[in-house]
């Protein structure tokens, strides 16, 4: 007997809607997993040889059969080691990925727009030094728009004496192992110390590690780059001190609570 019309349409639909794919939710836990993963992979800090399962668990605020879910994924891709007493320490892929970013890295395109900005907030010349032997090199620099300036090119070589970036960069030369940088104020502040009609600003840069990359500077005539306004644009070098220093892979925040331990 020959089906009804309107039950062979409902029949059809329902076969559609069976055969026609589900569409799936947004993955939320696997976001959320993703964060607790890397929760743990970030724990771990310099100077950890190995950390328990404990003292992962008082770093991250989460529970133990958490982190050993999550080790396991990260033992996988080579990024955390269990080692014998049921410790944790970092991989060798850490390293392997460490490499990478610092071979990749294009210090160019990251100390430049920094200059940039300086120059047009402060209206002073803008330069990266980096050390070299017992020289400063001036590695980047951008020009004040003001005819009276320091005519310093990059590629100059000046000595290692006691202007502020001179100081800055001998003073962190091998922060952190060695603390004596801990006790200078920054930005450092000089005038006449190269020349006796030029002032400067300068701060530390750091890198991955904590690891001294360069000095970023602020300078320009005595005349002008008094120590009054030298107070009022220091704010201006600390800060592009502070987002150079993270855009390189360091942290400012805590190489200044490194600094502020003594440590």
């Amino acid at each position: 007997m020959p089906q009804h019309p309107v039950r062979r349409s409902f029949e059809t639909m329902a076969r559609k809607a069976r055969a026609k794919p589900q569409r799936t939710k947004p993955q939320v836990e696997g976001v959320a997993t993703a964060d607790r993963v890397l929760t743990v992979l970030t724990a771990f800090r310099r100077g950890d040889r190995a950390l328990t399962l404990a003292e992962l668990a008082e770093r991250t605020g989460l529970v133990k059969s958490t982190i050993m879910r999550l080790a396991v994924s990260l033992e996988t891709y080579g990024l955390i080691m269990r080692l014998h007493d049921g410790s944790y320490q970092l991989g060798a892929e850490v390293l392997r990925l460490g490499s990478t970013f610092q071979q990749s890295l294009d210090l160019e395109s990251h100390v430049m727009p920094v200059l940039q900005d300086l120059v047009e907030e402060t209206e002073e010349s803008a330069s990266f030094y980096v050390r070299h032997g017992n020289q400063r090199l001036c590695a980047y620099r951008v020009d004040s728009p003001h005819r009276l300036r320091l005519h310093i090119q990059p590629g100059d070589m000046l000595p290692l004496d006691q202007s502020a970036i001179a100081r800055a960069l001998k003073a962190f030369a091998k922060w952190p192992d060695d603390p004596s940088g801990a006790q200078i104020d920054l930005p450092i502040y000089s005038a006449g110390a190269t020349d006796p009609h030029t002032a400067a600003l300068a701060m530390p840069v750091f890198g991955a590690n904590l690891r001294l990359v360069g000095a970023l500077a602020l300078s320009g005539p005595l005349t002008r780059l008094t120590p009054d306004r030298a107070q009022e644009i220091k704010a201006y070098l600390h800060a592009a001190a502070m987002r150079l220093t993270k855009s390189l892979g360091g942290s400012f925040e805590t190489a200044q609570a490194r600094r502020a331990a003594g440590e």
